[in-house]
């Protein structure tokens, strides 16, 4: 079984080099077995690569998909990082 969640990305640089380095740790450390796709392309949400080949700007709608132990705790705090603008501090 696996948990989906749907989320609006508020970096106000989208997911470039820093904050998908940050996003892709978290989801390293999760535990569970996470996706992240935008429009039709799905990669593993522990890939940097994968996650810059997506494109992903402020405003972009995501499909968080996460599989294994604490589903939900894990796209809630992958949810909360997306919606935090890692951008504001630099």
């Amino acid at each position: 079984m696996s948990s989906t969640r749907t989320v609006t990305v508020a970096s106000s640089q989208g997911l470039h080099a820093r904050p998908a380095k940050l996003f892709v740790e978290a989801a390293q450390a999760a535990g569970a077995e996470v996706t992240i796709a935008k429009g039709e392309k799905s990669v593993n949400a522990a890939s940097i690569l994968g996650v810059l080949s997506l494109g992903v700007d402020k405003g972009d709608e995501v499909l968080l998909t996460a599989e294994g132990e604490n589903e939900e705790q894990t796209l809630d705090s992958l949810e909360t990082f997306l919606k935090t603008d890692h951008d504001e501090a630099s």
